[in-house]
């Protein structure tokens, strides 16, 4: 492993993806470092979804993925998922039907299995209560069948259920998508309180303002290409991204 790819947990260099032969991403390079938080906004169509789906392998795409110090572009999203890599996306992809806890443990199927490493019922349990000290309100609901959950409390249970997996690399589509405004706050404060624990989160986001104030570093995508790039705090500065993405404080 190259001593640069130690602090570089993702590398991304000339990615190219999309749908069929409409090409949404063209070109596209990115970064994030090790234990960081990295946001990507930009408006509707601007192919951020589809970034997220291309790096976990739910899409084909042509370019270098580097994580870990490893080329995964070749890997399949089973693969991706025993490496460490969690995808959760905008519509949450929660079993209705199943309780709180049934949904979370399934997260941490694969690691039971071995795929990376022992993984004891004493463990996952231990895990389950991790979650649960993120999430104190799914504790409380543990035997509610997930689909008479609010929207923030389905958006908690699907980043608790990517945290089963003991993630290296985490990525959000749309987090806050469809939240009422303090359950908004709620879930970027998880995001923060995330941070601390070490794993590497890449966020996809339209609420530019609040993604800029949780992240290290931002990237501004707009129709498959990277327009801007800086720490997150420069970004939030910058005249393009306060006229077209933040507009006046409320």
């Amino acid at each position: 492993m190259e001593n640069d790819d130690v602090e570089t947990l993702l590398q991304v260099q000339g990615l190219h993806a999309g749908y069929g032969k409409a090409e949404v991403l063209s070109g596209l390079t990115l970064e994030a470092a090790r234990g960081s938080v990295v946001t990507v906004i930009g408006p509707n169509g601007a192919g951020k979804s589809t970034l997220l789906n291309a790096l976990m392998g739910v899409l084909p795409s042509r370019g270098s993925v580097r994580y870990a110090g490893e080329e995964i572009g070749a890997l399949s999203l089973e693969q991706r998922v025993e490496r460490g890599i969690a995808l959760v996306p905008e519509t949450r992809a929660l079993f209705a039907s199943m309780p709180v806890e049934d949904n979370l443990r399934l997260g941490s199927w694969r690691l039971q299995q071995g795929l990376r490493g022992a993984l004891g019922p004493g463990r996952a349990d231990a895990d389950l209560e991790q979650v649960y000290d993120i999430f104190p309100r799914l504790k409380e609901r543990r035997m509610q069948l997930a689909g008479t959950l609010s929207g923030g409390e389905r958006q908690m249970l699907a980043i608790g259920r990517a945290l089963m997996g003991r993630p290296q690399l985490l990525m959000l589509d749309e987090p806050s998508l469809g939240l009422a405004p303090l359950i908004v706050k709620e879930i970027f404060r998880i995001i923060e309180r995330l941070r601390s624990t070490g794993v590497t989160i890449l966020l996809v986001e339209q609420n530019a303002r609040a993604a800029l104030e949780v992240a290290d570093h931002g990237y501004v995508l707009e129709t498959g290409e990277i327009v801007l790039e800086a720490p997150a705090a420069q970004l939030a500065r910058d005249p393009r991204v306060v006229q077209t993405y933040l507009g006046a404080r409320r």
